[in-house]
């Protein structure tokens, strides 16, 4: 009786259950397949855009550079010269309050 019964279930192992196994394996092999081109494509494009993203960082870091440097020449040249320009700003806002304004002229046709 347990011998028919283990006969059975080898039976049922090598008719049903090995199928599905076979058809699970055909089945991911064609996906795998199908999907390939766009993983190369994944791939190809990963690598391109890291590439952009590096050139990227370096034009930044470039940009940085030269932003500081310019600061520093703001502070180190044009900054101890504010107060002459504040000075100049303030005797020019003077002379032109002092001068007078010309009258506009209405011209009829």
């Amino acid at each position: 009786m347990i011998e028919g019964l283990l006969f059975l279930v080898v039976v049922f192992a090598l008719f049903v259950v090995v199928p599905v196994l076979l058809l699970k394996a055909l089945l991911h092999l064609v996906f795998w397949v199908v999907l390939l081109p766009f993983r190369i494509l994944g791939a190809a494009l990963g690598v391109v855009f890291a590439a952009v993203g590096v050139v990227a960082k370096l034009f930044f870091a470039g940009l940085g550079v030269v932003a500081a440097l310019l600061g520093l020449a703001f502070g180190l040249v044009l900054l101890p010269l504010l107060p002459i320009v504040l000075l100049a700003g303030v005797i020019w806002l003077v002379v032109r309050a002092a001068s007078p304004r010309p009258v506009a002229v209405r011209r009829t046709v």
